[in-house]
């Protein structure tokens, strides 16, 4: 992965308090650690699903899902992956019935994940399919140690597995959140790490990623008043629930009250895929309000060539420029001609980020990279990246709301 930014941020001191809070951070919160972890207990698990099973359906929200989902939609155009992967994660009656009708109950295994064990949405979910399909056997939980999901879990004597410890939902893709579904449909999670594994040890070992993070970071900060709002601009569909893990991550973690303050500051996300945004949201980018940096993401190697026909059309002969031209290319080169367009402006913070190849190495790479900015970002506008009590507010009026309604 190769990062280019076109911005500067000097500022070698506040980098440095910055690189040496996040060092004594990885003492404590959980995610650090989950590149260096052994994967023995989940492949034996994983063991354990028979062949029969053709499909892993996930009934999880949020952090629950997101990341395994923004992985899988990645490598899905991919050979080799060996059972479907869908993700229930929506009370939209639609959706349920929509996705159900996809799958066959009886050659389904269904991963319930609930970090505290109490989610609604999820429970609401799981009570529908289990009044479908009420064989345990289907079922493995994953939650916190003692939750009261673990005790339901052996109360029906299904399967159960547990997060580790201080790792929050949208920190949890690379742990048994998201390692579990992907690891059940072939997708190769060793891999997976490793390309984490690089990521982290390049920033913490003084490598490549030191410098760009951190400038990225201090800039960010810097800036957070005037350029707000921080877009990335992925020149790939199956990055497109990449940016939805994106958005949960940048918005849910740094979106706060300062902790030193009573100041509200936050960085808004905004997740779009090329070219067909170039269409659209390009226009405000470009003319709009400079409240924006952005983030391009394009893959060198797509794996796949398939090639514009050298064809003639009557009356468009103009467009026989595109004649032998590989689909990848051309899409890189809409994302060059943006990204350049938009440099010519001099007042957007643009930096672009080069993925070598579609693999598991490379998402995971990006996954960490992102969580090391976030918690970088996070430490330099002085909020706490770990916590959301602006969702838990709205999960609070809900539960008095369903009370009221039991009552």
């Amino acid at each position: 992965m190769i990062n280019k930014i076109s911005f500067t941020y000097q500022d070698e001191k506040t980098q440095e308090k910055a690189f040496k809070a996040i060092e004594k951070e990885q003492r404590s919160i959980g995610y650090y650690t989950l590149p260096d972890q052994d994967i023995t207990p989940i492949l034996k698990y994983c063991d354990t699903i028979p062949d029969t099973i053709e499909t892993i359906a996930v009934i999880g929200i949020g952090g629950s899902s997101l990341g395994a989902r923004a992985v899988y939609e990645f490598l899905k155009p991919l050979n080799g992956l060996t059972r479907k992967l869908y993700f229930f994660e929506s009370t939209d009656p639609i959706n349920i019935t929509t996705l159900l009708s996809k799958i066959d109950l009886t050659k389904t295994h269904f991963l319930v994940i609930s970090k505290s064990g109490t989610t609604v949405e999820t429970f609401s979910i799981y009570k529908y399919i289990y009044s479908l399909q009420s064989d345990p056997t289907a079922y493995t939980f994953i939650t916190d140690p003692d939750s009261p999901l673990e005790k339901y879990a052996k109360e029906i004597n299904a399967a159960v597995l547990h997060l580790p410890h201080n790792v929050g939902g949208r920190f949890s893709v690379l742990s048994t959140v998201g390692l579990v579904p992907l690891a059940l449909c072939g997708i190769d999670i060793q891999a997976l790490l490793t390309g984490a594994k690089d990521v982290k040890q390049s920033f913490f070992n003084d490598g490549y990623l030191k410098d760009t993070l951190l400038k990225k970071a201090a800039f960010y900060a810097k800036n957070h008043t005037q350029y707000n709002i921080n877009c990335i601009f992925a020149y790939s569909e199956t990055l497109k629930y990449f940016c939805e893990w994106y958005v949960q991550l940048w918005g849910e973690s740094l979106g706060k009250h300062q902790r030193h303050s009573a100041f509200h500051v936050g960085l808004t996300p905004i997740g779009l895929i090329g070219p067909e945004d170039q269409h659209s949201f390009l226009q405000l980018i470009m003319e709009g309000t400079r409240d924006k940096s952005v983030t391009f993401i394009k893959i060198e190697d797509f794996n796949d060539n398939i090639t514009i026909p050298d064809i003639t059309l009557p009356h468009l002969e103009s467009l026989d420029t595109l004649n032998n031209l590989p689909f990848s290319k051309l899409i890189n080169m809409q994302c060059d001609s943006v990204l350049e367009s938009l440099e010519a402006q001099n007042d957007i913070p643009i930096d672009s980020i080069i993925l070598p190849n579609v693999n598991e190495n490379t998402i995971g790479s990006l996954l960490y990279y992102y969580e090391l900015l976030t918690s970088l970002v996070g430490e330099l506008i002085d909020v706490n990246t770990y916590d959301q009590p602006g969702v838990e507010a709205g999960k609070i009026i809900l539960k008095k709301k369903l009370n009221q309604r039991k009552g």
